[in-house]
């Protein structure tokens, strides 16, 4: 019995994969009916939501805000400082080299590179350093190496498992000042002094 259904169920099957698509364009249709003609994924003016480059975008985000803000002082605002602190996080974040190094109460991150890889991992890891002692308790103490930065964390002991995880990359990223920042940078603005 099962022999002479099994070409039945096959006919049926391939009948059904073959109508997916159009099930598939139908609800995306249905979707976009509720919600006034567009679905999250295409916009009203069908074009892509998406800069296509994470930079570009941070830089679009900040543009924004600037033009909607009627207090910008257009004659402070420096999007190429903004656009230079971005090319040294890329460099920190896929050119460095780094080490970790255990400490009594913490790590101590050595972070080196070459050229401009070395000078963006000063200017990176001395701000953060400023900008982020003291939070949470944690401590850090950066200071110049000739091949880079060092970064020392020390961190509660119960923060110990947490700093070994994150890493260095990991408590760069750390508190959402960096937003913050960005903005501060493009205002013409000192944001570690």
């Amino acid at each position: 019995m099962l022999f002479r259904l099994l070409p039945l169920l096959l006919v049926l099957s391939s009948h059904v994969m073959a109508q997916q698509p159009d099930m598939h364009q139908h609800m995306q249709m249905d979707h976009s009916a509720m919600h006034g003609g567009t679905s999250p994924a295409t916009p009203a003016a069908g074009l892509p939501t998406q800069p296509g480059q994470a930079a570009f975008a941070a830089i679009q985000e900040i543009v924004a805000l600037l033009e909607s803000d009627p207090n910008t002082d257009w004659t402070k605002v420096n999007i190429e400082a903004l656009r230079q602190h971005l090319v040294d996080m890329n460099r920190v974040t896929l050119e460095a080299a780094v080490a970790s190094v255990p400490t009594e109460s913490g790590l101590r991150f050595v972070v080196t590179g070459e050229g401009p890889v070395r000078e963006s991992i000063r200017r990176m890891v001395l701000a953060h350093a400023t900008t982020m002692d003291g939070v949470g308790g944690w401590h850090f103490v950066a200071k110049v190496i000739d091949t880079g930065a060092e970064l020392t964390v020390v961190v509660p002991p119960a923060d110990l498992p947490k700093l070994r995880g994150l890493g260095f990359l990991g408590v760069m990223t750390r508190g959402m000042h960096h937003q913050e920042h960005h903005l501060m940078v493009a205002r013409g603005e000192q944001p570690h002094h």
